[in-house]
């Protein structure tokens, strides 16, 4: 997580532009990105840095999820573990870095918390049937203990012994059980004075001693039969930087710097992964309006590897990466499934999530939603109100073409939920970026909860009737080729089209 046990003044605040990508997350503060690759999502276990920091200081008081299957929409899974779960965590803050896993179909998340009652740290491990959770606590205690031994990294190598690497200033690791959640033997303290493994020393601490260029934040992985750490190095402000080793337990060989010092960030905690056939890599900076040391946003850029399998170094954009493939409106898609926003909050756990805190300032932007050829018909979507507004999708910007507006009523409160169609003002195709703004008041509570929505393509509703020359009668097909007796067969609200050309609605 990158936490210091010394003060650090914050930077001046950044902003972003509607067109950056970075920050990838933009509702909230979130810090020491952990992505994880399962089946086809990728899944990023993130800190959460709070709007308001106490004492000038890190303020973390949980763990947050999010998943995406296209690289450029990022979906708010919850909040699945606060320091309740640990009772032998301090309990309001001090949610640092942390990193989860996959193992015989249960997830295992590592996270760094201050011991109750004493000053330095513990790493736990929380386990659940699904990333999202429920989790619970099975050892009730931390794993390992003691200052600077912070930031988890994991790794279960291919004959299914897993590590633990850890440490802020120093580096240890163990060799975890196969149940993941203890660990077999003593702890192992890794050399990071070795120049030739960890890089050039950068000055001298106050003893005298060299100062090593491993700082924290190590990432664990292996590629192509060589083991990778990639860690935050060169003390503060922190750059990115990795070495590889042919075995896990080293000796490890410093390939040099990835990425330099983070904008308005003196910490840039992150890691790389491959997915669907590129590579990425995360780090946070403190870019987000209002952001800083100690009030971080996670971003992500994409990289090509070496021929050797060496790491480019890799320059921070605000553009940030490209998609990967489209979305489909077409099908029900969850409304904090979000590239862009402001003002909103995404809010819940397990159990269901949805977008919250919405006033006539704010916006959703959902990028690269693919209309196809045919467009769309009616709009849907789930909400909950307590007073009036109106929720206006727009393609291309914020003031962009009019796609559907939708009056917002009471529904009866912010809990009460209906499902709510309109005609589409007009026919939208091809692929673009979606916004819903809001109209309402601007002060006070929500205008709306918002939690899904769905658009119906022209031709779901359309039946097209076609001549049968060997009886010269009309016969009804509907758009998948299915035959109808006669038009009362078409459902209600069609679009019939009769061989002549004439439209008419049933």
């Amino acid at each position: 997580m990158a936490v210091k046990y010394y003060f650090i003044a914050a930077a001046l605040m950044l902003t972003t532009s509607l067109k950056a990508q970075n920050p990838i997350i933009c509702d909230r503060y979130t810090a020491d990105p952990a992505p994880y690759v399962h089946g086809d999502t990728l899944y990023l276990f993130v800190d959460h840095d709070d709007d308001v920091t106490e004492n000038g200081y890190f303020t973390m008081r949980d763990w947050l999820l999010y998943s995406t299957v296209d690289m450029v929409n990022w979906t708010y899974l919850g909040t699945p573990i606060t320091p309740k779960l640990f009772t032998w965590a301090k309990q309001d803050n001090d949610c640092w870095a942390s990193q989860c896993v996959e193992r015989n179909g249960r997830w295992y998340w590592y996270v760094t918390a201050t011991i109750k009652g004493q000053a330095y740290p513990g790493i736990g491990v929380a386990v659940a049937n699904s990333p999202a959770g429920p989790y619970r606590d099975p050892i009730k205690k931390p794993l390992v203990q003691g200052w600077f031994k912070i930031d988890p990294t994991v790794y279960i190598d291919d004959n299914g012994q897993a590590y633990l690497f850890y440490g802020n200033n120093n580096l240890w690791y163990v060799k975890l059980n196969r149940g993941m959640t203890s660990f077999t033997g003593s702890e192992v303290s890794v050399n990071i004075k070795s120049e030739e493994a960890f890089g050039p020393y950068k000055g001298y601490e106050d003893n005298g001693n060299p100062k090593p260029n491993f700082e924290e934040a190590s990432w664990l992985y292996k590629m192509n039969g060589k083991y990778y750490l990639e860690y935050a190095a060169g003390g503060v402000p922190e750059h990115w930087a990795y070495s590889t080793a042919d075995k896990i337990t080293g000796p490890w060989t410093y390939q040099g710097k990835v990425m330099g010092e983070a904008k308005n960030s003196f910490t840039i905690h992150g890691g790389s992964v491959d997915y669907k056939g590129h590579s990425y890599m995360f780090y946070h900076n403190g870019a987000l309006p209002g952001g800083g040391g100690f009030k971080r946003s996670t971003c992500v850029e994409e990289f090509t590897r070496n021929e050797d399998g060496s790491i480019p170094f890799i320059q921070f954009t605000t553009k940030g990466v490209n998609p990967i493939q489209t979305l489909n409106p077409y099908e029900l898609q969850q409304a904090e499934t979000i590239n862009q926003s402001s003002g909103i909050k995404c809010e819940g756990d397990y159990n269901g999530c949805y977008v919250t805190s919405i006033h006539a300032s704010d916006y959703i932007k959902v990028r690269n939603v693919d209309f196809g050829a045919i467009g769309a018909e009616t709009f849907s979507a789930r909400i909950a109100a307590a007073g009036r507004g109106t929720m206006i999708v727009r393609t291309g910007s914020k003031t962009g073409s009019i796609v559907a507006r939708v009056q917002i009523q009471s529904t009866g409160g912010l809990d009460v939920w209906e499902d709510i169609s309109v005609n589409t003002t007009r026919t939208v195709k091809g692929i673009q970026d979606l916004y819903f703004t809001f109209t309402g008041s601007t002060t006070g509570a929500s205008i709306l909860n918002f939690d899904t929505w769905q658009f119906s393509e022209l031709g779901s509703s359309v039946e097209f009737v076609g001549n049968d020359k060997t009886t010269n009668k009309d016969r009804i097909y509907n758009l998948y080729g299915q035959k109808l007796q006669k038009i009362d067969d078409a459902p209600q609200k069609s679009i019939i089209i009769t061989p002549q050309g004439k439209v008419f609605k049933k």
